[in-house]
């Protein structure tokens, strides 16, 4: 057997390693990275600081994102040889990989030690604080920076703008921007999104029209404007300018801002066009992300069946992938193909935290009680999956058991919990209890709920209209009291359709559309043949947020009418007058669907024979003729 000849590594210096370092850092592998700190193991240069070679390994796993590698060697190396750079270094790193208090403790470290702070440290600070809305640091951070000099510098600027915007303080940003000497494309980009986000569009439009020179950034914020507040005809004129216009090619990351505007808004429209184009502009190999978010688009837009095949059609698909195809399927009930596509998941890719939030809540939405056990069971033994159960699987699971009405087995898994319930796991026992006239197990619930927030009063309206469907007026009109004295109000529903390329949005008995007459002439209409169809006021569920009527069949009358003007309802009559006969309407609603009008526009989806997508608050209710996706479980 003859032996692999042994070719010993060739002398190098330490400037040799740290040229060769510093190459690699311009295309960093972490795997080289790897390759490297062996070597210098091997050949004692770690062991003399003043080599530097240490920091400049520490800078190749900074940029790789090696977070544990990079705190580790920075540790190592004494302080008298770490200067701003390798500092300032770790700081983004740990910044970039969702390390942000560390980087922030990182920083008050430096200031301890009294290293000096230079322009990259204070852009890489406020860009953190703009990420964690850390608006007392930021300000710390801009006094800084006037206090040392860097007001003039366009790349702190811009990001001590970015700060304030992502705050909120429209002003602040402004003020900033007044004071700028020399203004980059980037400045206006940052103060334009900022105005848009805060402002509105059209006032986000007036510094748009002000820009010297627009790049693609600015194009997409105003685009993106448009589309999330429903503007889709003033949306797809810029787009249509921006793309055929002015030749501006749409890359993945504004591919994906797009579709992820499209999905907020419900547009599908506009969503089908962008994925028109990324298939002309990328071919059949559609970028992962693009890819993920037109699966997260046609979910969104209340249409699984077109997710399902762009899911399909990926070439490559990460657990990021799968996660927003899971999420879109248990928002849309569809529990049983969920799991059924887990199984071939687990033969491809790790499933992670979020995969089982999708699981369970895929469960939740489709009652399927044994199977959401066993996952959650399997998640908890890490012998299986390798994860830990977190306060957002025991949410999914205490909601998957309050659905069902097994609240006594929901109770004991929250005290059996290792961490302490938050409000999303006792306001969704709170729901149930409602739902299922738990009164008793309602109150001591909603007794925590004010010790972990006593101001959020969604939990004192949910219990008086649980009192007031018990029939125990005086104790729901005593608590209504407290409320109003407090200023307290309702969130109000609000239902908006897509119509004529614009979204129409209603509240409950609203008039101030322009086709009101129309809508409500029409609406009697619907009423009528609904009643025909077999659909009985559910004045149960219709709670007066006031005062009680002593005429009882006065009160029922008001019930009536006030379920018959409901948000949905009025979204669906304009739908109804406004389209063919047949063609599928998509309202959205930012609070659950009530009994009612889940009632109606099950029964209205076989009298017109149209397909109605509902998405409220919590899922997807695909009706058509005469039933609903939802099984009636929701």
């Amino acid at each position: 057997m003859k032996w692999p000849t042994y070719h010993p590594l060739p002398s190098l210096t330490p400037q040799h390693f740290r040229s060769l370092l510093r190459a690699h850092a311009r295309q960093p592998s972490f795997t080289t990275g790897k390759v490297f700190h062996a070597v210098i193991l091997t050949t004692g240069l770690s062991a003399d600081p003043n080599t530097f070679v240490l920091n400049t390994l520490l800078h190749l796993y900074g940029k790789c994102g090696a977070t544990l590698y990079a705190r580790k060697l920075f540790d190592q190396i004494p302080h008298s040889h770490k200067d701003t750079a390798d500092w300032t270094s770790l700081i983004a790193c740990l910044a970039r990989n969702a390390v942000s208090h560390d980087a922030l403790s990182l920083y008050s470290e430096m200031r301890k030690e009294n290293v000096e702070i230079d322009e990259v440290t204070m852009t890489c600070l406020l860009s953190l604080c703009a990420r964690l809305r850390d608006l007392r640091v930021g300000v710390e951070g801009h006094a800084c920076m006037v206090k040392m000099g860097f007001g003039f510098s366009v790349k702190t600027c811009n990001a001590v703008m970015d700060m304030y915007g992502k705050c909120g303080l429209v002003d602040e940003a402004r003020q900033v921007f007044s004071e700028m000497e020399v203004r980059s494309v980037v400045s206006w980009t940052v103060l334009l999104n900022c105005v848009v986000q805060w402002e509105g569009v059209e006032k986000g439009r007036l510094v748009f029209e002000e820009m010297p020179e627009r790049n693609e950034v600015a194009w997409t914020i105003m685009v993106v404007g448009y589309v999330e507040r429903g503007f889709m005809r003033e949306g797809f004129s810029l787009l249509s300018e921006m793309v055929f216009g002015l030749g501006f090619g749409l890359n993945y990351v504004t591919l994906c801002s797009l579709l992820s505007a499209c999905a907020q808004s419900g547009d599908l429209m506009m969503g089908r066009w962008i994925h028109v184009y990324a298939l002309k502009a990328m071919g059949k190999e559609i970028d992962i992300m693009v890819g993920t978010a037109l699966v997260d688009m046609y979910a969104k837009c209340g249409t699984i069946e077109a997710a399902l095949k762009a899911f399909e059609y990926m070439p490559l698909r990460n657990v990021v992938a799968w996660n927003a195809m899971f999420s879109g399927l248990a928002m849309h009930g569809q529990g049983k193909v969920l799991l059924d596509m887990f199984t071939k998941m687990t033969a491809e890719v790790k499933p992670d935290d979020l995969t089982f939030i999708a699981v369970l809540s895929g469960c939740s939405h489709s009652g399927l009680v044994d199977q959401g056990q066993h996952y959650f069971h399997n998640l908890e033994s890490e012998s299986v999956y390798g994860l830990t159960p977190k306060i957002e699987h025991y949410a999914c699971m205490v909601d998957l058991l309050g659905r069902v009405g097994r609240l006594e087995e929901a109770e004991i898994l929250i005290k059996k919990m290792p961490i302490p319930p938050n409000e999303v796991v006792l306001g969704s026992l709170l729901g149930s209890c409602s739902v299922h006239g738990k009164l008793e197990l309602g109150e001591r619930v909603m007794q925590e709920l004010i010790q972990m927030d006593p101001h959020n009063t969604e939990y004192h309206i949910l219990l008086s209209n649980m009192y007031a469907l018990a029939g125990n007026g005086d104790r729901a009109n005593s608590l209504r009291r407290v409320l109003k004295n407090k200023g307290t109000r309702k969130v109000p529903g609000m239902s908006s359709i897509h119509v004529g390329g614009q979204v129409h949005q209603f509240s409950s008995g609203d008039k101030s559309h322009p086709r009101s007459g129309e809508i409500y002439i029409n609406l009697d209409e619907m009423i009528r043949r609904l009643r025909l169809g077999g659909y009985i006021p559910d004045t149960a569920s219709q709670v007066f947020f006031g005062y009680y009527s002593a005429d009882d069949e006065i009160e029922m009358e008001e019930k009536e009418q006030a379920l018959f003007v409901h948000s949905e309802k009025l979204a669906l009559s304009l739908g109804i007058i406004s389209t063919r006969p047949g063609a599928p309407l998509y309202i959205f609603k930012n609070l659950r669907i009530c009994r009612d009008c889940h009632s109606a526009i099950k029964i209205a989806s076989g009298i017109y024979n149209r397909e109605i997508v509902v998405r409220d608050r919590n899922r997807f209710h695909c009706f058509k003729q005469g039933s609903c996706s939802c099984s009636d479980f929701w």
